[in-house]
Formats: C-alpha cells, sequence, structure tokens
C-alpha cells in the first residue's frame, strides 16, 4: 500500500479554497527528479451530475512499454460542488483515495486535468502532486486559462501556452489533424519532461494511454455501481 504525505481539511468554503491555491502554489516546483522512469499512472474521476458519489480510478502502466500493470478505483461521497478553477477540492479526495490503495509506486502520475495552467496556478494535477510529493502532470482535453499561437497539424508538434506572458504549458499535437492537448506541469516536473512523456504515451490515440484506461475504468463502475442501485 502507498502513502501519503501532508495533507490540509478538504470541507472548506470558497474564500479559504482560492486562500489554499495562491498558498499551495507557491510551494510547486517545476523541476523533474532526475531518475529512470519505469511506471506512469493515469488518473481519472467519473461522475453523474444527480449524485454526490464520485468514482476515482488509476492505472499504472510500465515505461516506455506501456503495459497495464496495476488498476484501484474508489466511490467517494464530496460535498464541494463543480466549479471551474476549484477543480481539485471536489476531485483530489477521491484520486488521493485511489491511490492509497495501489501496491506499485508510479515514477509520475498524469492526470486528467490542468496543472500549473490555471488561475492560480494550482491545477488538479499540481494540487495532487504536491500533496503526494509526486512527479504529476495534467494533460487536459480542453483550455482553461491562456493563449497560445496555432499548432502544426503533424503529430509532435508543439507551441507555448502563456497567461499573464509567462509560459504555463505546452499545447501538444498527439496525432496528425487531431485537435492538440493541453499539457502542463504538476508538481516536481518542467516542461520538456511532461510534453515528452505525453507524446510516448500517446502511440495511437489522441490521449495518454494510462488515461484513457483510467476514463474507462471509472466509467464502467460508475454504470455498474448505477445499475446494481437501479435493481434494488
Amino acid at each position: 500500500m502507498t502513502s501519503i504525505g501532508v495533507t490540509h481539511a478538504w470541507d472548506v468554503s470558497f474564500a479559504e479554497a482560492q486562500a489554499l491555491q495562491k498558498m499551495l502554489s507557491e510551494k510547486i516546483k517545476l523541476a523533474f527528479p532526475r531518475k529512470t522512469i519505469r511506471t506512469v499512472a493515469g488518473a481519472d474521476v467519473s461522475f453523474d451530475k444527480y449524485s454526490p458519489i464520485l468514482f476515482a480510478g488509476i492505472v499504472v502502466y510500465s515505461f516506455p512499454q506501456l503495459q497495464p500493470l496495476e488498476e484501484e478505483w474508489v466511490a467517494h461521497s464530496v460535498r464541494f460542488p463543480y466549479v471551474p478553477g476549484f477543480l481539485s477540492f471536489r476531485e483530489a479526495p477521491p484520486v488521493l483515495a485511489a491511490y492509497k490503495k495501489l501496491q506499485h509506486i508510479p515514477d509520475l502520475m498524469i492526470l486528467d486535468g490542468q496543472g500549473i495552467a490555471h488561475p492560480r496556478g494550482l491545477g488538479l494535477a499540481s494540487h495532487v502532486g504536491l500533496l503526494l510529493g509526486l512527479p504529476t502532470i495534467g494533460c487536459a482535453k480542453s483550455l482553461l486559462v491562456g493563449e497560445y499561437p496555432p499548432v502544426p497539424e503533424t503529430k509532435g508538434a508543439m507551441v507555448p501556452l502563456t497567461y499573464h506572458g509567462k509560459e504555463v504549458g505546452r499545447v501538444v499535437r498527439t496525432r496528425d489533424r487531431v485537435k492538440p492537448v493541453f499539457v502542463s506541469p504538476g508538481h516536481l516536473m518542467d516542461f520538456e519532461t511532461a510534453s515528452r512523456v505525453i507524446l510516448q504515451c500517446c502511440p495511437r490515440y489522441r490521449l495518454p494511454e494510462p488515461t484513457r484506461h483510467a476514463h474507462t475504468l471509472v466509467n464502467r463502475v460508475r454504470r455498474e455501481h448505477k445499475g446494481s442501485h437501479a435493481k434494488v
């Protein structure tokens, strides 16, 4: 079983959450420890908008072979509402709960969300990475903040994502002529490593294999959970 480091209260107001984001963002380190990456985890969260239950899943893959090694999931009740810019106060607790179940400690984790490409510099990937003391990457399907120039249409092309004149990520084309993804360092991560890892994790599809697998996992268990309740 893995262990979790320092945490904080989750039952907070919006004002308290905003203050926490500003305080924690100052602790983010944009430097990847120079170690060999042998395992990469992908995390995703699924929910029904009419239910307070969130389903978080983490899948650990070998790297660079991209063979699945382990998958874990949890059902977790949350009260924090869905509000753009505060996603981590809703999704981080179930992700942390799923992480505690892992037998394989990943060398880094990719999360379906933002890293430092966030209004206050603390997206889901940054928040989770800081609390775990783990290198993390945010790989989002859509833009939250920032601007960027046109991205060439070929796989591997990338351009800087800037916010208030500062680079906060890269817009990366993972397949020819397919919409790019928005990659930003979470914690203990740099721009070059983040972009390289995402591209290596996308041999066939737009999204990285670990997060694609986690997405499939949590949606399946959410449907099964809903079905089992419907039969009661």
